[in-house]
């Protein structure tokens, strides 16, 4: 994983914005570019902005959302065994306050919360763009708590100059209960033009913890085709045009994301996803850089409980130029989302119907006021709209919510010595009502009075980098207020609960020895809680700690965590590599509030959340260029925990038995061979 790091002069910016190599830059410019990735500069919401590549998820062979991020300690993702259900979290809020992409195409809504929303196969992965928090205007619509963008592969990432066509045939085997086979085929159809086509089918068993006991549920059947074509129309002007299907099926328990008790039924369910994503880009000056991107997605989940089903549909796009005036960059442009979703029974016509489309305009700049300072500013109009088309089983009034705001941001980096560097920013983002989950749709009110989300997000950096060393020291401090939530009582009722604070600071550490050792420390530290709004609860309890149960689509509370990377190549063609986490107790955490209020309990109850250490191993050998064998170890020690952005274990509360989260799988040691043609 890298840290993006903001030193970058201006001049790797217009290479960005008018198509020249890093390596023209570097020789023209004399700046060190890396040949790999062309970095961006992001002064606002910058804490924690980290790219996760390729190299990363091979090592450790990804094969879900947890395996993509366990090397960032800033970022979990709770869920457990049950893959169906994962959740990214960053700095505590989950992926629902997030703008999750593929190529461009946003991730949105819930079809059921008790699932995940993101879901994406890490073999298709060229890298993952993180940036934590509230940032700039080009991060999207609805960006309240940061962004993550997953780029996928094309036929130039996988195919050498001098071939026209190759193929990567990969079969693995996990010892925790599973095994996945993968085929890739690509080639240039012409001098320009090239395709890539790839095919996974991953088979799990249900996983064991490590404690070696079973967690039924767990099981499931994934397979993905995926499709890219791409090339230059003419010599400055690129098209690729993408098609993703995804299916998923298995046994689940009634609430997938909680650990079932003995003897608990399982239901057939079966999730769906088909993305179609289209990228332009047209560079004929400094001044005229367009890039266009367009997108349709249809997701579905259907399960035999109550045999419903849902179904969300997302089409949009997003179009952006981008001018560089002497040292002065500037990006601007429009984009539109529109969302869907529908839900009931099976084999019936819908019967609940939502609709919403976000319209935003954008325009974030870049100035290199001397060499020294560089000027981060920016700002965006967002115009929500939200309608029930459908009169819910309550027969509660049709909601129409209307709603805008304009979110500005402002930063600076200033560069003390050519080793230390300082940064300051502050940044904006709003989200209006949105469409909601497919399970609930049948019982939802909304306060015809609802006001719009908005955050206020300043971040402070200190940074240190020297040849082979980097180090950095963030703090931040968001508030996103006037959340709109239901909190889960008889009723589906979206109102506006309070603010969300989120706060903390992170440390990362990273250090080359030798060119064949590299090694990596991250501490994280954060707290996510909500401030209640007058009336919403009958006592005044002050800040309530967020909790997966309790507040599914906020955020999940998480002991402060410690990370420790080192990976050593004795040999370009071999490399070891070992990953410590270790995840600080979080106890005594307040729960059931709104269960009192409802006066379903009589006084609050207190769970813990016991800390934790992990392992993970890998040894990569390339013997030729056709032929990698790779072993990984997760989970080395076969640890028995519960990751802290699950569900949490209520399991000692009469009446709240059944809440618990998926413990973590136990050891997985992984073994996969890879042959390129």
């Amino acid at each position: 994983m890298q840290i993006l790091c903001n030193k970058k002069p201006l001049a790797v910016l217009i290479a960005a914005a008018s198509g020249i190599s890093g390596s023209a830059v570097a020789e023209n410019d004399s700046v060190p570019v890396e040949s790999d990735f062309l970095e961006t500069v992001v002064v606002v919401g910058q804490a924690t902005n980290a790219k996760i590549t390729y190299e990363d998820l091979e090592a450790y062979q990804a094969n879900n959302l947890a395996d993509v991020f366990r090397l960032a300690p800033s970022i979990s993702v709770g869920g457990g065994a049950s893959g169906i259900s994962q959740k990214i979290y960053i700095r505590g809020l989950e992926d629902s306050m997030i703008n999750v992409t593929v190529d461009g195409s946003p991730q949105t809504s819930t079809l059921f919360h008790h699932i995940g929303r993101v879901t994406i196969d890490p073999d298709l992965l060229k890298e993952v763009e993180v940036q934590s928090g509230a940032g700039e205007a080009t991060s999207g619509a609805g960006a309240i708590g940061g962004s993550v963008r997953f780029i996928t592969k094309d036929v130039n990432d996988l195919l050498a100059e001098d071939k026209s066509f190759g193929a990567k045939i990969k079969t693995s085997y996990f010892s925790n209960n599973g095994e996945q086979y993968s085929a890739s085929l690509y080639g240039r159809l012409s001098d320009d033009w090239g395709v890539l086509g790839y095919f996974s089918d991953i088979d799990r068993d249900n996983r064991e913890g490590g404690d070696g006991v079973e967690m039924d549920g767990t099981s499931a059947k994934q397979s993905l085709g995926f499709v890219k074509l791409s090339g230059d129309i003419t010599e400055n002007q690129h098209l690729s045009l993408s098609f993703e299907s995804r299916e998923e099926e298995g046994e689940f328990t009634r609430w997938p994301n909680w650990s079932p008790l003995e003897g608990s039924p399982l239901y057939a369910g079966e999730g769906a996803r088909d993305t179609f994503v289209a990228n332009y880009q047209f560079t004929q000056s400094e001044l005229i850089n367009l890039e266009v991107s367009a997108y349709h997605t249809e997701s579905s989940f259907q399960r035999d409980l109550w045999t419903w089903g849902a179904e969300i549909t997302s089409y949009g796009f997003d179009i952006r130029n981008t001018s560089v005036v002497g040292e002065h960059r500037f990006s601007y442009g429009i984009d539109l989302r529109e969302d869907e979703v529908e839900s009931g029974e099976y084999d019936v016509s819908a019967a609940h119907r939502e609709e919403g489309d976000v319209l935003g305009v954008y325009f974030q700049a870049h100035s290199q006021v001397t060499e020294k300072l560089l000027l981060s500013y920016g700002a965006r109009y967002d115009a929500y709209d939200f309608e029930q088309l459908l009169q819910n089983e309550d027969s509660a009034p049709l909601a129409k919510i209307d709603s805008s705001e304009i979110s500005v941001n402002a930063g600076f980096e200033y560069s003390i010595t050519d080793e230390w560097a300082f940064s300051l920013g502050y940044a904006e983002a709003s989200r209006g009502k949105e469409v909601g989950d497919g399970f609930t749709t049948w019982g939802t009110y909304v306060d015809p009075d609802l006001e719009i989300e908005v955050v206020s997000n300043i971040e402070v950096a200190l940074e240190y980098s020297v040849e082979n060393f980097h180090a950095k020291i963030a703090l931040f401090q968001s508030d996103i207020d006037d959340v709109i939530y239901d909190q889960s009582s008889r009723a589906v009722y979206y109102e506006n609960v309070g603010t969300v604070e989120t706060d903390g600071f992170e440390v990362e550490i990273a250090y080359r020895w030798n060119d064949q050792i590299d090694i990596q420390f991250g501490y994280a530290s954060s707290t996510a809680q909500l401030d209640p709004a007058a009336g919403i609860y009958s006592v005044d309890y002050g800040k309530v700690d967020l909790e997966g149960y309790e507040h599914p689509g906020l955020g999940n509370s998480r002991g402060d965590t410690w990370n420790l990377g080192i990976r050593y190549s004795p040999i370009e063609s071999l490399s070891f590599g070992w990953n410590m986490i270790y995840v600080e107790d979080l106890n005594n955490l307040e729960v059931l509030y709104r269960a009192v209020e409802l006066s379903w309990i009589s006084e609050l109850q207190t769970i813990d959340k016991p800390g934790y250490t992990v392992h993970d191993l890998y040894a990569e050998w390339t013997p030729t260029n056709q032929l990698k064998l790779n072993l990984s170890v997760i989970n080395a020690l076969d640890d028995d925990y519960r990751d802290h952005s699950s569900v949490g274990d209520y399991s000692a509360i009469p009446t709240w038995e059944s809440v618990s989260g998926y413990k973590e799988p136990g050891q997985d040691i992984r073994l996969s061979l890879t042959f390129n043609f």
